[in-house]
Parts: structure tokens; C-alpha cells; sequence
């Protein structure tokens, strides 16, 4: 499902840096477009469901409460 995000891009020495502030995830490269495809493929990577090795188990944590 697509989504449009904000991105905040901006120049520091060589690398233009791009950020979606929305999510806090930010990303770099050499020109505008790589920064933003860069940017992009971050955001993918952050919004990719879990894949856990094994099946999570429940527990309970017992704590000390106004103590």
C-alpha cells in the first residue's frame, strides 16, 4: 500500500542529506534524486513487518510497584 511522506532535504559538504521527520528516518547521498531514493529504500526497510526466526512466546514480569 503506498504512502506519501514528507521529506526534508538539505546539502552539508558533498552529501545531500534527505529526512522524514514523520517517522524519524533519514538517509544521504552524492545527488538530490540518490538521497531520496536512498531515503526511500530506508523507509521501505522501516515499515517491512518482522520476520522472527521463532514464534514469539508470552511471559509475565513480576515488579515492585511504589515501593
Amino acid at each position: 500500500m503506498p504512502r506519501k511522506l514528507p521529506a526534508h532535504l538539505w546539502k552539508e559538504g558533498d552529501l545531500w542529506i534527505a529526512q522524514c521527520l514523520e517517522v524519524d528516518v533519514a538517509s544521504q547521498g552524492g545527488t538530490e534524486e540518490e538521497a531520496l531514493a536512498n531515503l526511500r529504500e530506508a523507509l521501505e526497510l522501516y515499515f517491512e513487518p518482522p520476520t522472527p526466526a521463532r514464534v514469539p512466546e508470552a511471559r509475565e514480569v513480576e515488579v515492585e510497584v511504589g515501593a
